[in-house]
């Protein structure tokens, strides 16, 4: 398949395979709440999340990846990519040995991570998932060599569909242990069994299709310093990233116990899944990102309008769907949660309401963290986020003893104001090579959009009630036509009316 049809089938399959893992996740994780009670929910969230901070140890080196397969591809170098190759898998193989070091030590000493926040059974309980998350994530570092050279190839088709067996398969297993008694204990099990599945037929793609090979001799003089060097910074993003997803849940098991965290955990969940969108069609523009800067590394000029374009017209795509999103979440967010997560989950919808809220423009603007990278000017934002990060960790340790969960998620939200939104869009407009005042020009142009939408939620709420399935589904749908309707006459252009118009025409001519 050519390259420019990858990407559209990548960017399409990725958008498949979201909508697959929220419908999933809207079926399952009322299922697992009702089997394991919010106790349990709650210790396994603040277990996973404990074990997921130890995935700062990547140190950034996934891009590292990207950027030299790219340097080296361009002059197709094929042997200097397997050096590369396998430099990365030795690099990750002692960085999961490394992991599972950590992960035993902290399982022997679990009583220091929760103080009194457990009972007896959940201290047993959650060693035995600490042993499970840290062999799941320790198998998953070298794994991921063979998942970066599929993208890197931007074979998109077979790693998405991957990616959506992979999301369908872990709940179809676990289920029947869920039922069988086996609990989070359980689950994990099923989880970490689909993933060495999946990681296998990484490698048998890798080896046997693309015929990739490894080379562990004669490495690049110098290329593991200069690895590491570009590398640091990004690491610096990746451990202020870890203490804004995982250090709340561990901070609220700690001083208000594991149901909770829960609460706090059904509210962030619902927040990762509105985020995987805008992740999804920016992800699978790092190649071409990378392939940017490299051709037009002797033209700044050419470089910062490209750079500012594909900046922009990721962003205003990013923003239809996800202005949609923040609307449906505020007007219909909380009867939603009713409904699927039950009574008992209503701060859940306080917390991603701020989340989103605040969010919405550095997910409009995240493709801006592959341009960093690709220009090597990564450096301040890693410092600038681990600011962030502790700001957050800081007010999170004030707010929660008074406010509780909504504590913890205002601790967030300030912190991203100031780092997200004001100081890094400076940033991306004085040494990003992007026009930032182009992107907010597009994207309060296309907010009068939103007004209609706006306006037809606040009716819905004050005088319809939508509180049953049928009428939430039915509001739902009208709200989005609505939506729908208005950006197309006050909001899209002709490239984006394009992308919708266009597979239409082409289907209507095939009939």
């Amino acid at each position: 398949m050519a390259q420019k049809s990858q990407l559209k089938a990548g960017a399409l399959l990725s958008y498949m395979e979201i909508g697959l893992n929220i419908l999933l996740g809207i079926v399952y994780t009322p299922v697992v709440l009702r089997i394991l009670g919010k106790a349990e929910y709650g210790l396994y969230s603040t277990v996973s999340s404990t074990i997921l901070t130890m995935s700062i140890l990547s140190l950034g080196l996934n891009s590292g990846y990207i950027r030299y397969f790219s340097m080296y591809k361009k002059n197709n170098d094929m042997e200097s990519i397997y050096k590369l190759n396998g430099l990365f898998i030795s690099i990750f193989t002692v960085i999961g040995i490394i992991i599972i070091t950590c992960g035993l030590l902290l399982t022997a000493n679990v009583e220091l991570i929760f103080d009194e926040g457990l009972t007896k059974s959940e201290y047993a309980t959650a060693r035995i998932l600490m042993v499970l998350l840290t062999i799941s994530l320790a198998i998953s570092f070298p794994a991921q060599v063979f998942a970066h050279i599929i993208t890197a190839n931007e074979r998109f088709v077979i790693f998405r569909t991957l990616g959506m067996i992979k999301t369908v398969a872990g709940p179809l297993v676990a289920l029947p242990l869920l039922f069988m008694g086996y609990g989070s204990i359980g689950m994990v099990s099923a989880t970490l069994f689909v993933a060495i599945v999946i990681d296998v037929i990484y490698f048998y793609y890798v080896i046997k299709v693309l015929k990739y090979k490894f080379y562990f001799r004669d490495f690049e003089k110098g290329i593991f310093k200069s690895i590491f060097f570009f590398t640091g910074f990004i690491a610096l993003n990746l451990i202020a990233e870890q203490m804004n997803h995982n250090l709340d849940k561990i901070l609220i098991s700690r001083y208000m116990g594991t149901e909770p965290t829960a609460v706090y955990a059904i509210g962030y969940t619902l927040y990762m899944y509105y985020t995987s969108f805008a992740n999804a069609i920016s992800g699978v523009f790092t190649p071409r990102v990378h392939n940017t800067v490299n051709a037009t590394d002797n033209d700044e000029k050419e470089r910062t309008n490209r750079l500012t374009e594909l900046f922009v017209r990721v962003g205003r795509i990013q923003y239809i769907i996800l202005a949609l999103l923040t609307l449906g979440i505020i007007f219909f967010g909380y009867e939603f949660i009713m409904i699927w997560a039950g009574s008992g989950y209503e701060q859940s919808y306080y917390v991603v309401m701020l989340l989103i809220i605040v969010s919405i423009v550095p997910n409009t603007q995240n493709i801006a963290m592959y341009v960093q990278r690709a220009l090597n000017k990564h450096k301040f934002s890693g410092v600038m986020y681990v600011i962030m990060a502790f700001i957050n960790l800081v007010l999170s340790i004030l707010l929660i003893p008074p406010f509780g969960i909504v504590g913890a998620t205002v601790g967030t939200v300030i912190s991203q104001i100031v780092g997200n939104i004001l100081i890094m869009n400076i940033y991306y407009n004085k040494k990003c090579n992007i026009k930032i005042f182009d992107y907010w020009k597009n994207i309060i142009s296309m907010s009068k959009g939103l007004l209609i939408p706006i306006a037809f939620g606040i009716v819905i709420k004050m005088y319809f009630d939508v509180s049953t399935v049928p009428m939430m589904l039915l509001g739902i749908a009208v709200f989005s036509c609505v939506y729908a309707g208005s950006m197309w006459l006050f909001a899209l252009n002709k490239y984006e009316k394009n992308l919708i118009l266009s597979p239409i025409k082409k289907a209507l001519k095939n009939q």
